[in-house]
């Protein structure tokens, strides 16, 4: 029975630490609705190529002026690599939303190495999508933006 109580100690100490190192500056932060149906975007537009990854990329890309969901993990260390990220996004009219784990961002990615930002685009880095798979992410991808447009709306 002791053993219990120390597994349930170290679970309730582990999800402390998942609180206790999210940025301060991780507004707007995603809901646990809200970054379920971002992690399956996320997953969808990994396996159709339409993705990029980590902060070089995604900045390469807004500033090519492609499109997109940004999403950025609030957990990095230190915060400057991603501090300009969102002034980056508001520019550009990119709508962007944080989510607590990089971990769970790059589980979602389909990747090991847990990645601080993400892209999610309509578009493949190379080649189109078929009508009805570009349907299906375009149907997710316009679910989410609206609701983080929705989420930003009322935090500023």
């Amino acid at each position: 029975m002791g053993s219990d109580t120390e597994a349930e100690k170290s679970i309730i100490k582990e999800e402390k630490k998942k609180v206790i190192s999210l940025a301060p500056i991780a507004k707007p932060l995603a809901g646990k609705k809200l970054q379920k149906r971002t992690f399956k975007l996320i997953q969808k537009a990994a396996g159709k190529k339409c993705l990029k990854r980590g902060v070089k990329e995604v900045v390469k890309s807004i500033r090519r002026g492609q499109k997109g969901i940004c999403v950025i993990a609030g957990n990095i260390s230190p915060i400057d690599v991603i501090t300009h990220l969102p002034i980056l996004c508001e520019e550009a009219g990119v709508p962007y939303v944080y989510v607590p784990s990089k971990e769970d961002l790059a589980q979602a990615g389909a990747t090991k190495r847990p990645t601080c930002c993400v892209l999610v685009m309509l578009k493949p880095a190379k080649g189109e999508l078929s009508a009805e798979d570009l349907e299906k992410l375009k149907k997710d991808y316009e679910q989410v933006a609206d609701d983080v447009k929705e989420l930003a709306s009322d935090v500023i």
